[in-house]
């Protein structure tokens, strides 16, 4: 009895001691993520893309965690450090909607974080802008979610499940015909592909009731992150790549009121006038609405930070826009974040 009493303890023993799965976790990964939670929390800064993401790993202002300075989890790295007196986490999503959404949710799932701040480039839809620019908008909005509207329905015929509350014309609509040309048919154009509508996003917070719906079509950022923000314009942002290539003037950080995110890169003249007369938007990227989304349903203080690029479409009086200005832009949302996080309080 003595024997199999002894067998047991040194099986329970061993069990205990191995890496065993609960569910998409084992019990060391959990009992590492533990470890890190207990130094938190963390400011939690989503990037998309490397180019994006290096400037800061580079930057003497980020100082990696000696003990802990990466968790791989679910095919992201999370890397841990300080920005000043700030603990943060930073992880890079990949390329649009989806990415960022994931991203951020894995991110709030497993770790203590206070408040995320999204950083990157972004196309721009205001002309009264430059490269290099640092844009903060105060709303967000994913303006690639759409009721398609049949051929000959107008702007007074219901869209299909209206009535239903799934969709609505409240945020208006794209008329594919205000674009064609039409220089061959008299009267008004026509265009087969009519009109698209835009639609808010469902949403389920965590304070709500499950599986009851609200809506969101434009996303707010942090009241006191916008205030915080508004610091910035001090900021010294770069201007030049070389010697010989500068933009026209000295790059600003700049509060505007929107910003949009969808599942596709906008290089089109006609439809960035669209978006900035339509809703007033000035940077157009892939993945800032997501990461509100995310951080809204969740409640979790968020703001984004997007230096333009290049003028969505092209037309502005820098040329090579976005592949020579990309890396300049990245740098100078990095420099504008890095500030931003060294202003909040400890």
């Amino acid at each position: 009895m003595e024997l199999l009493k002894a067998i047991f303890m040194v099986l329970l023993a061993l069990w205990r001691n191995t890496d065993v799965p609960e569910g998409m976790a084992s019990r060391k990964t959990l009992k590492l993520i533990s470890k890190i939670n207990s130094d938190g929390p963390y400011i939690g800064l989503v990037v998309p893309n490397p180019f994006e993401m290096d400037p800061l790993l580079q930057s003497p202002s980020f100082k990696k965690d000696a003990t802990t300075p990466h968790f791989d989890f679910s095919g992201r790295r999370f890397r841990f450090g300080k920005i000043g007196k700030k603990k943060v986490i930073v992880v890079m999503t990949g390329l649009s909607m989806l990415n960022a959404g994931i991203t951020t949710q894995l991110l709030l799932s497993l770790f203590r974080v206070e408040g995320v701040v999204h950083f990157g480039v972004a196309g721009n839809a205001n002309p009264s802008l430059q490269i290099g620019d640092v844009t903060i908008p105060q709303f967000w909005a994913h303006t690639g979610l759409w009721n398609w509207q049949r051929f000959g329905d107008g702007p007074d015929d219901q869209l299909p499940l209206e009535s239903n509350g799934d969709y609505t014309r409240a945020f208006g609509h794209l008329h594919f015909a205000d674009f064609s040309n039409n220089t061959e048919n008299e009267g008004p154009p026509n265009n087969l592909l009519n009109s698209v509508w835009y639609q808010p996003e469902e949403v389920f917070p965590i304070d709500g009731t499950p599986e009851v719906r609200q809506h969101a079509f434009w996303i707010p950022v942090n009241r006191h992150y916008f205030d915080v923000s508004k610091k910035l314009k001090d900021v010294k942002l770069e201007r030049c790549l070389n010697s010989t290539s500068c933009l026209p003037r000295q790059p600003v950080t700049t509060t505007v009121g929107r910003g949009t995110s969808a599942n596709m890169f906008v290089d089109n003249a006609a439809y960035r006038a669209f978006l900035y007369s339509k809703f007033d938007i000035t940077p157009i990227d892939m993945e800032s609405a997501a990461v509100g989304l995310v951080c809204l349903q969740q409640r979790i203080p968020f703001i984004a930070l997007r230096s333009l690029s290049d003028l969505a479409g092209g037309g502005s009086s820098v040329t090579n826009e976005a592949s020579m200005f990309a890396f300049l832009a990245a740098q100078n949302a990095v420099q504008a974040a890095v500030r931003f996080i060294q202003l909040l309080p400890a």
